[in-house]
């Protein structure tokens, strides 16, 4: 499968000043091994691979010096392979296993910036936050993978030739013809069940069918619970899997922010705030901080009490939430299920395209505003629905406080713009933005 994330891999590999080891983080099973692998095997003459998690006497020898001599010289031999500067990539997989490989990065950008270093690691930002690693600020570039676009996922199924075309209408602000605007929301609503992580992906293709998908995306969300109990004290454990499990019922309501009371009776954020930190660090759920005002920077009226946690893949959120084949053909979901979906699917993707996540509300009227952007300079409102009906009230409010240049409704609509600035973008454009 190709994925957007190549061209980024191919610039760091071109960069011929100050290039520094490469940190690929991202939630376990979105394709980070195989990324590497693949741009390791077609754009360098040959590749090591070290798994430190499977390959304890890799792992044991940078227990010594951390010279970046000392240990070429050794994965020269440990491989029986020559590293060449330049010409060989270096993956170190599951870094997080080994501290001192994760801390050997600082000497190789500092004294052989010329060998070509990438690292991963499924559980990187809860092993740091827990061990006591020394961690090479300012010594690496850190780059999050995410699971697949929708524009990837048509790319893969073979409906690549969509995206170019939804591309333009999405500059330009012209409908699409109806036909194919019909036929893409049919593919949209599929990827909203199938979602982006890759083996999902990739036994829909072969299948050719939803049926057999929950199977094997409950066999994922049991990968996680099984790193939640092998990355976090028992007590811990339980409290992790507990606020993980309420993500369905949180999602599930009109005012989707998060409530420690639907995790159990009496849960505070005392109790499950650093499960919920967990999780983030993890990559499974992305955390969307609410703001108090709609102006640049947006960060700045950033409130940290009230939050949203979506899924990081919107196929997990279908499997998780119970959500079967039949009905995501005959489309029998309840209104604010479908609206949860929706909502979920934008999040990932503005976070695969760089965003910070925050949302909007208001007490007085009482409003909210799904998401609010920066982008080009400006504060961007973005409401967002799964079907065609859009109740304007809240970006009214909005409008009227803030005066934004740029607003956007995501939804079942076709492509439009009016005077006033206001873009309709349909559910399959959002990667475009």
């Amino acid at each position: 499968m190709e994925r957007v994330i190549l061209k980024e891999l191919i610039r760091w590999k071109n960069e011929k000043r100050n290039r520094m080891p490469l940190v690929l983080y991202g939630a376990r099973q979105v394709g980070k091994t195989y990324i590497l692998q693949h741009f390791g095997r077609d754009y360098y003459k040959n590749c090591v691979y070290i798994n430190f998690e499977r390959m304890s006497v890799v792992a044991e020898y940078f227990d010594g010096d951390l010279k970046p001599e000392r240990i070429i010289r050794f994965l020269e031999e440990y491989f029986m392979e020559r590293i060449i500067p330049e010409d060989t990539l270096l993956i170190f997989d599951e870094i997080q296993v080994c501290e001192r490989a994760l801390t050997s990065l600082k000497y190789f950008a500092e004294e052989a910036p010329e060998y070509h270093i990438a690292a991963a690691g499924s559980l990187l930002g809860v092993a740091v936050h827990r061990e006591r690693y020394s961690f090479p600020v300012g010594k690496i570039v850190m780059k999050t993978m995410y699971p697949l676009r929708f524009d990837e996922f048509l790319e893969a199924t073979g409906n690549g030739y969509f995206i170019n075309m939804i591309r333009e209408h999405y500059e330009t602000g012209s409908k699409m013809p109806e036909e194919i605007h019909k036929e893409l929301m049919g593919y949209l609503r599929r990827y909203l069940f199938v979602g982006g992580m890759p083996a999902v992906v990739k036994k829909y293709i072969e299948e050719d069918s939803l049926i057999n998908l929950p199977e094997l995306q409950s066999m994922i969300i049991a990968a996680y619970a099984a790193d939640m109990s092998k990355y976090s004290s028992p007590g811990e454990c339980v409290k992790i899997q507990n606020a993980f499990q309420s993500l369905p019922a949180q999602l599930a309501k009109d005012n989707k922010k998060f409530q420690y009371k639907l995790i159990r009776k009496g849960a505070t954020a005392g109790l499950f705030g650093d499960s919920i930190a967990w999780l983030v660090r993890a990559g499974i759920v992305l955390e969307c901080d609410k703001v108090t005002r709609g102006e640049v920077p947006v960060r700045i009226s950033r409130d940290i009490s009230s939050f949203k946690l979506y899924m990081s893949d919107v196929g997990l959120l279908s499997s998780l939430a119970g959500i079967m084949p039949e009905n995501i053909v005959r489309q029998e979901m309840s209104d604010i299920y479908k609206g949860a979906l929706a909502e979920n699917y934008v999040a990932q993707t503005l976070c695969a395209n760089g965003y910070d996540l925050y949302y909007w509300t208001s007490d007085s009227p009482q409003a909210e505003i799904d998401f609010v952007i920066q982008k080009q300079g400006m504060a961007i409102p973005v409401e967002v629905k799964y079907d065609q009906n859009i109740h304007a009230r809240s970006m009214k409010h909005f409008v009227n406080l803030y005066k934004p240049k740029k607003m956007m409704h995501i939804s079942a609509r076709n492509f439009g713009a009016d005077e006033n600035g206001m873009m309709s973008v349909p559910l399959y454009a959002v990667f475009c933005i």
